[in-house]
């Protein structure tokens, strides 16, 4: 009788176990990372004061804060702020206690920043925000005024006062962007551009990169506090924002720095020397093309000076308007309009949502 053939038995095949326990742990790693949109009315409540209140700028409930002083007849023009790219009005409070006792000074978050959120108009590019100062000193009534801005803030400020000179008695740049970049794009910029990572990036928890950002931005590493990463980490988490933000990645083209050129404006430059985000050379830049821009650079400061030194750089700013006398307003030639009715103030931009 033959001899019975031993059963070979098959190895157990373990890859889907593998391909399971490696899921688990990208879902758990997933869920330990998403971050939720929080609510408005909490982030409201957390970060609006008793200056804080919110208007209809082109359809959307905007947060500003307005120091008006007490109005009288001598009272100086209004300035009007913009903050830069993540950033909110609480970027102004230290310029704000410095010369909100002699100025009137408006800040504001735009839309996809802050408090204000998503807007209807669905545009975040320089050229739209452009547009929504517009409306905003519109609803204000303001006819002319003092235009800061930082950063981004600053390209929508010399936009501005580019494309309305006739409104912005004075300019000030604050490390303000103008210039395409040299090299490569930063990392976020190009996940942000990146099909699906850029979608499911955004809903990330944004602590660790702000703080990474933080460190950057300033000159000086005790800036970056807890409650200013927890502040602009949360303020990422307002409805709409983040979505915004992506957005803006996705469709701001290059900036055209031509129109620097044909400025006609009282113009202050301001800049930190350790700035990492858009270099000083760039100062220079604005002081050449802008016509008669006075430049200050303070050697210390990083990429926001106005937060960590306000009392220098805000000193800077008003001795510049104490000394800067505003330009006569040119009005093109012809008879002057009929006024027997109440003029009526139209916003600039009708929001439009496809």
């Amino acid at each position: 009788m033959p001899p019975r053939r031993r059963r070979i038995e098959t190895p157990r095949r373990r890859w889907p176990l593998v391909v399971l326990f490696a899921c688990a742990i990208l879902a758990g790693v997933a869920l330990w990372a998403y971050a939720p949109t929080l609510p408005a009315e909490t982030l409201v409540a957390r970060y609006a004061n008793e200056r804080s209140k919110f208007i209809d700028v082109g359809g959307v409930q905007a947060h500003v804060r307005d120091y008006a002083r007490d109005q009288d007849d001598t009272d100086p023009i209004p300035v009007v702020l913009i903050h830069g790219s993540l950033g909110s009005l609480h970027m102004w409070e230290g310029w704000a206690r410095e010369l909100a006792p002699r100025l009137r000074l408006i800040t504001v978050d735009l839309p996809g920043h802050g408090l204000t959120g998503a807007w209807p108009r669905d545009e975040y590019t320089i050229e739209a925000y452009t547009d929504f100062i517009e409306v905003l000193v519109d609803a204000l009534h303001l006819d002319r005024f003092v235009l800061i801005g930082h950063s981004m803030g600053g390209a929508v400020a010399w936009s501005f006062a580019a494309t309305r000179p006739d409104r912005v008695s004075h300019l000030v740049l604050v490390d303000a962007a103008g210039y395409p970049r040299q090299g490569e794009a930063p990392l976020p910029m190009r996940l942000a551009r990146m099909p699906v990572v850029g979608d499911v990036g955004i809903y990330f928890k944004p602590e660790r990169v702000v703080r990474r950002s933080l460190e950057e931005v300033y000159a000086d590493p005790a800036m970056v506090t807890p409650d200013r990463i927890r502040r602009y980490a949360e303020l990422q988490r307002f409805p709409g924002n983040r979505e915004a933000t992506l957005q803006r990645a996705r469709t701001q083209e290059p900036l055209d720095p031509t129109p620097l050129k044909r400025l006609d404006v009282p113009t202050l430059i301001l800049w930190g020397a350790k700035d990492r985000w858009v270099p000083v050379a760039d100062a220079f830049r604005f002081q050449n093309d802008i016509k008669g821009a006075k430049l200050e650079i303070f050697q210390n400061l990083g990429h926001n000076p106005m937060e960590e030194d306000p009392k220098a750089t805000a000193a800077a700013v008003a001795a510049f308007l104490a000394s800067t006398p505003a330009r006569p307003v040119r009005r093109a030639p012809g008879p002057e309009p009929a006024t027997t009715e109440p003029t009526v103030v139209l916003p600039a931009v009708v929001p439009e949502k496809d």
